[in-house]
């Protein structure tokens, strides 16, 4: 017996909703029959906009996570009821079965929770020519469908399909990178590759090996490790400081656990904040326009690299329709790249006078290797390269289990009124920890800037009970003091009724 559903209805009885990066929830919730609902209509959508249609094929992949085997099944399962064909990618990083798509023209998915912990998962989504943006995701959500009588009382498929033959993306992935940078780009470097859980630190090895690097393998894991690239876990920064210093090592690489965001060490094993690495691969590369959320390093503009610097929202969606514009604008050599580090390229760019084609999508590689060939070919250390830029630093840190509600709440009672009033208000609650507040941001949360240089901005998590700050100063050491001492402030500040 069929039954049909509504995805709106669905979201909100199973808590697997969208976030930046797709739909996410909890392994429990995302059982086959919600993600083969999700699936379809994402499916659904695309035929409406003529870019499915029956005998197509899609492209599935995943990360390393214990239940993404499962889940691609039944995002499988969906795409042979919808009357596509499944082009199998096996576990592969997000850029590389996105780029698989893109060249195509074909839709294509990556079954990854990302960075979050393993009881946890989701589901990305590709339109033929880009990720889904934040339409994209409305015109699912609005969606019905019908559901064949597949699954069980407990919402599993009672028969699995076995998977159809791999279709291996990895080779051109790794083919775009080693063509474009040349056998010798890395000769003479000793990198190490933090490999832990990562779906791409195979690939990162032999890329390195292929550009004529020497690549040390490090802590591999064979259990899911939740590395995230924008707050690094204080035992990952041990660890790179460790290794740095016992294999002598020029540099530490890694990424998060589908491979979209970089993590990149110096030679002392200090981990490079993405949004400083962002900036640091645009040069490298070329780039004349940027667009990045309005979280990242004010360095972007201070340095006077770059023609044009387009802020945004946070969230890819946010910063892929910000590079559109830019393009459209007739902007050349385009870029965008967010504060955990996902690299996006909107544009073709020359690397040594060989063509490097666009991928407006978070990759992890471009940024990592762009900038080693850089501080190779300037003859400095990574440490050294980061000094060329102005000297402005970020940190980040969480309340969490701080509800949305409340979150809101705060944010509208400290921009009542007009901004003269909002600078004064603002001025009497933080001018102990950063002086007079002299401008604000509304592009995403409430974005304070203090007249000694100073930046907090505050902003409601979009899909965790948490309230986020970002800070910004002239010393690693002050924006992570002034991180803590905001929270702090904020964690006790009763807004008046």
């Amino acid at each position: 017996m069929t039954q049909n559903v509504s995805i709106a209805d669905l979201m909100a009885q199973s808590g697997v909703a969208f976030g930046t990066s797709g739909a996410r929830g909890l392994v429990s919730a995302m059982t086959d029959r919600v993600c083969f609902a999700y699936t379809a209509a994402f499916l659904q959508h695309l035929a409406a906009i003529g870019q499915f249609a029956s005998g197509a094929k899609v492209a599935i992949a995943g990360d390393l996570r214990p239940s993404s085997p499962r889940i691609m099944a039944a995002c499988a399962a969906a795409v042979r009821h919808m009357g596509g064909e499944v082009d199998y990618c096996g576990f592969v990083p997000s850029p590389a079965v996105a780029a698989h798509g893109f060249a195509r023209g074909i839709p294509s998915l990556m079954v990854t929770g990302s960075h979050i912990p393993d009881d946890r998962n989701g589901i990305k989504f590709n339109r033929i020519d880009g990720e889904v943006l934040k339409p994209d995701e409305m015109a699912i959500r609005a969606q019905d469908v019908v559901l064949p009588d597949l699954f069980d009382v407990s919402g599993m498929l009672t028969d699995a399909a076995p998977a159809e033959p791999l279709v291996n993306v990895a080779a051109p992935y790794m083919a775009r990178y080693a063509e474009a940078f040349g056998p010798h780009a890395l000769a003479g470097l000793k990198l190490g590759v933090y490999e832990h859980s990562a779906v791409g630190r195979d690939i990162l090895v032999a890329l390195v090996k292929s550009l004529g690097g020497t690549a040390v393998s490090l802590g591999r894991s064979d259990c899911f490790v939740p590395v995230d690239t924008e707050a690094v876990r204080p035992e990952d920064q041990a660890l790179a400081r460790q290794w740095a210093a016992e294999f002598r090592l020029d540099a530490i690489l890694s990424t998060d656990g589908d491979s979209d965001r970089p993590l990149l060490a110096d030679e002392s094993g200090l981990w490079i904040r993405g949004d400083v690495l962002g900036i640091l691969s645009a040069r490298a590369l070329g780039i004349v326009a940027i667009a990045t959320p309005v979280s990242c390093n004010s360095a972007v503009e201070l340095s006077g690299l770059f023609g044009a610097v387009r802020r945004t929202r946070i969230g890819s969606p946010f910063v892929i329709e910000a590079m559109k514009g830019l393009v459209d604008e007739g902007q050349e050599n385009v870029c965008g790249y967010e504060a955990n580090g996902g690299f996006l390229l909107a544009t073709a760019v020359r690397v040594d006078g060989r063509t490097l084609g666009a991928l407006p999508t978070r990759d992890a590689v471009l940024p990592i290797l762009s900038v080693l060939v850089d501080a190779k070919r300037r003859g400095v250390t990574l440490s050294a390269l980061q000094a060329q830029l102005p000297g402005r630093y970020t940190f980040s840190e969480r309340l969490q289990n701080y509800p949305t509600a409340q979150s809101q709440a705060l944010i509208a009672h400290l921009q009542q009124g007009d901004e003269a009033a909002i600078l004064a208000r603002l001025t009497a609650m933080f001018e102990e920890l950063a002086g007079e507040a002299d401008g604000i941001d509304l592009t995403d949360g409430l974005r304070i800037h203090f007249s000694g240089g100073d930046i907090i901005h505050l902003r409601p998590s979009g899909n965790a009970p948490e309230l986020r700050c970002y800070t910004e100063s002239d010393s690693v050491e002050r924006a992570a003091s002034l991180n803590r001492a905001a929270l702090a402030l904020v964690r006790d500040y009763n807004a008046p009724a």
